[in-house]
């Protein structure tokens, strides 16, 4: 098969979806790889560095869709990509389609078999290629808590981390699973005062256990939320159910009692935020705004900030699949894998994922049926 890689084209997006040794590997499996030119800079990795691995540069990304069967990318294709697919060519991508109506529609106007990196799980409920990028984002939220907390910024102007006679800020996590969890580990790490909430008994559980009691744990309701956004200095939503439309799950009225110059971080902006208040994605350009004094930091993209880490660290991951998927085709190793089953979003025309189908309010046909109905 021959695997394209265009460079990413949204707002600072300096990731690349495969590194030279994912090229490499491809080639060694007899595959073509073929990259758009200067892809890699944004993540330190030269065009040089592809060619000595086997891949081809190619100059422009209208060679690349045109040439490519299955398209490999970083984040969901823009309205301006639309128009480049084929028909019937195959995205691996992360998708977050159940905000996105316009690319949902697109993506089955040109049968394209869509399969999403956030979706793809396994039979414990883990998600393989969704959490090195939610580990960076996880930890990135308390850096950026942090820095957008400094009084020039518009925050309170407070050291989370407190000093000897001051007390530390208060952090309350929304959502305990792999953001919140590695959210937890850094604010931990600079000695701030840390809650976090979950509806789960068994994950708080778990987190108390694994943080020896340097954190406080929760569980969700409606009152206990209020009593403890009021309070907090940085406020982290954390929340996620694959592939649908995140829950909102911090009230316009919770934000309005946080005190001026509080930061809330939404690391789940990209599946719709989990917070009322956040009614935009923003950009790395331009962050944050301000809503009732809080500041509002909202980047679909928070890995692409640290590309280098972000780039190595989702090839190893997406590597495996990609293999998979070029050597025996999708739809035999969406039948045999059953994790990349998970992952089909879209295929023949049809939503294959019920999460997706249901926060659009669009039709659902289950994946296994939609690939038996198109082998027929």
């Amino acid at each position: 098969m021959i695997i394209g890689v265009p460079k990413e084209i949204k707002n600072n997006e300096n990731r690349v979806a495969i590194t030279p040794a994912g090229a490499h590997a491809l080639v060694r499996h007899g595959h073509k790889v073929i990259v758009e030119k200067s892809a890699g800079l944004g993540s330190g990795i030269e065009d040089s560095e592809y060619t000595a691995a086997g891949a081809v540069i190619y100059d422009s990304n209208t060679q690349i869709y045109d040439d490519a069967d299955i398209i490999v990318k970083v984040k969901e294709p823009l309205e301006c990509e639309y128009q480049l697919y084929k028909e019937g060519q195959i995205l691996f991508t992360y998708l977050h389609l159940a905000p996105n109506p316009s690319l949902t529609n697109a993506l089955l106007k040109k049968k394209i078999t869509g399969i999403a990196y956030e979706t793809v799980q396994l039979k414990n409920g883990s998600l393989p290629l969704l959490s090195p990028m939610s580990e960076i984002a996880g930890r990135m939220s308390i850096q950026v808590g942090a820095y957008m907390l400094q009084k020039y910024n518009g925050g309170k102007g407070i050291l989370l981390g407190g000093v000897p006679g001051v007390a530390p800020g208060e952090i309350l996590i929304i959502g305990g699973g792999n953001v919140g969890t590695n959210a937890a580990k850094i604010a931990v790490g600079i000695g701030a005062r840390v809650t976090v909430m979950d509806i789960n008994k068994s994950r708080l559980s778990y987190l108390d256990d694994i943080f020896l009691g340097r954190i406080s744990t929760v569980i969700y309701n409606e009152y206990s939320a209020a009593e403890l956004v009021k309070n907090a200095d940085l406020l982290v939503g954390a929340v996620l159910v694959p592939g649908a439309r995140a829950p909102k799950i911090v009230t316009e009225a919770m934000v309005k009692t946080m005190k001026k110059g509080s930061v809330i971080v939404d690391v789940a902006v990209d599946q719709g935020g989990s917070i009322e208040t956040i009614d935009r994605a923003t950009t790395h350009d331009n962050p944050c705004y301000e809503k009732y004094g809080v500041i509002h930091y909202s980047v679909a993209n928070m890995p692409g900030a640290v590309p280098r880490t972000s780039t190595f660290a989702l090839d190893g991951a997406t590597l495996p699949y990609l293999l998979e998927i070029a050597d025996k085709g999708p739809v035999k190793a969406m039948l045999d894998n059953s994790a990349l089953m998970c992952g089909l979003n879209t295929y023949n025309g049809n939503i294959a994922f019920k999460a997706v189908a249901d926060s659009l309010n669009m039709d659902f046909v289950p994946a296994e049926k939609t690939i038996r109905q198109a082998m027929i």
